[in-house]
């Protein structure tokens, strides 16, 4: 079954317009646990215009007391900073993403054959304090690539769907972009990789993807699903994920 973390980045941007503490990050995640999302995700890039280092805390005692047994995913590239950071949050996932300071948002994966090194000695010392590690990849189903991503020790790949994702008003182009992120699936299973998702994923689009890769461990969705919240409230928009992904609601 393909779980749902909720991404609460964007539900920050629009908190940070203001200098209040409303919308409330943590209150929105308490909502979207409470209506059956696995986890929280978050992506505290330098610049802080999205999660703050200062929610963090707040966020993980959210889930260690009221909701025991889901998790937290971080999300950033491997700075010494982020991974200070993470080492004194310790979520359960960490999402390695190649992203630049100035980056508007995620928007490809890494290159494993050029960076796998340094991965790998990343991955280690995640991995001491028990965090699953989880690579950002495109959706290239290219051997050498995801040969590269298997040696570096981390537990899954998490495919950027953005591409896909673009493909809204094109039923054709979706059909190939879906099949290139199950093929490169396919390729990371074969070596013992789990698979995740995530960038633009919505209601309409998840259902396919999750038919195209059955063993699809988890979906992180935040733009989407916050846009969609405007309109159905954060528990049912929740609630609308978790059925487009194949869950009994």
């Amino acid at each position: 079954m393909t779980e749902l973390s909720v991404n609460l980045n964007a539900v920050a941007l629009l908190r940070n317009r203001r200098d209040l503490p409303w919308p409330s990050v943590t209150g929105l995640g308490r909502i979207a646990l409470e209506a059956g999302a696995v986890g929280l995700t978050v992506h505290p890039r330098p610049d802080e215009r999205h999660t703050r280092r200062a929610d963090l805390p707040e966020m993980r005692a959210l889930i260690d007391t009221e909701f025991p047994g889901r998790e937290f995913n971080i999300e950033g590239n491997p700075t010494e900073d982020f991974l200070t950071l993470v080492e004194t949050i310790k979520p359960e996932q960490v999402t390695l993403v190649p992203d630049d300071p100035g980056q508007a948002t995620s928007d490809h994966g890494w290159d494993f054959v050029a960076h796998g090194e340094r991965l790998a000695a990343i991955t280690a010392r995640l991995k001491r304090f028990g965090a699953r590690v989880s690579l950002f990849a495109d959706p290239e189903p290219d051997a050498a690539q995801i040969e590269a991503a298997a040696a570096t020790g981390a537990d899954r790949i998490e495919l950027y769907t953005g591409p896909y994702g673009a493909t809204f008003d094109d039923a054709a182009r979706a059909a190939e972009e879906v099949e290139k992120l199950g093929a490169t699936a396919d390729a990371a299973e074969a070596l013992g990789l789990g698979v995740n998702a995530g960038h633009d994923l919505t209601v309409a689009n998840l259902p396919a993807l999750v038919a195209r890769i059955p063993a699809l461990a988890e979906v992180s969705i935040g733009h989407g699903l916050t846009a969609d919240a405007l309109e159905f409230g954060m528990a049912e928009t929740v609630r609308r994920f978790r059925r487009a992904c194949g869950q009994t609601v």
